[in-house]
């Protein structure tokens, strides 16, 4: 099996994966209805949160980060390759793209931010928890999960150009591309100051 074979099913798998709206899945078992008629009408785990239930957002987050997290352990265990590190950020990749641009919700998903730390974490847990740290710092000032998002991801690039190599570093670019892109409404309401709290509607 040639490399580009390899790309290939490693990305499809990981976008599949990726795919499932546990947002969606557990508003609907919980009771609230489709979560995309609540709040901000995103399926993660920050708009959970505004249906009041603490405990579907955990899950919601848990389950949004152990999709990226869970391929990325299956890979390292069984070391499917010599060119690990390359590979883990495709399956990142492929999560986040799945997360974000669902095909069982005409490509309307998430925004990719907990699929993108779990993966973190799977890779390399002290970047992943710096990235985290950074995030929980942000949100505990600012009180905006979006703005909390954007930033610590925005360290990623650089970290990947340190501690790995120039392909992790332009896929890294490309996931804080994907990242700003689904945030860009939220981005707009930053910038004129009526971005709503993380326990705002």
């Amino acid at each position: 099996m040639n490399i580009f074979t390899e790309i290939i099913i490693l990305f499809s798998i990981s976008y599949f994966v990726g795919s499932i709206p546990f947002g969606l899945i557990l508003t609907y078992l919980w009771g609230y209805g489709d979560i995309r008629k609540i709040g901000s009408g995103n399926i993660g785990a920050t708009n959970a949160l505004r249906t009041g239930n603490k405990i579907l957002a955990f899950l919601v987050l848990l389950l949004d980060a152990f999709k990226s997290l869970f391929l990325i352990i299956i890979f390292k265990y069984f070391e499917f390759s010599n060119d690990s590190t390359t590979y883990l950020f495709i399956l990142l990749a492929g999560s986040i793209i799945g997360h974000c641009f669902p095909i069982w919700l005409k490509f309307k998903g998430g925004k990719g931010i907990a699929t993108m730390l779990g993966g973190l974490i799977g890779i390399n847990f002290s970047i992943g928890f710096f990235v985290c740290l950074i995030w929980v710092i942000i949100a505990s000032i600012t009180r905006r999960s979006s703005l909390s998002s954007i930033l610590s991801i925005s360290f990623l690039p650089i970290v990947s150009f340190i501690f790995f190599g120039n392909l992790e570093f332009l896929l890294s670019c490309f996931l804080l591309g994907i990242v700003c892109f689904r945030h860009k409404e939220n981005i707009y309401r930053l910038v004129k100051g009526e971005e709503p709290k993380i326990f705002e509607n």
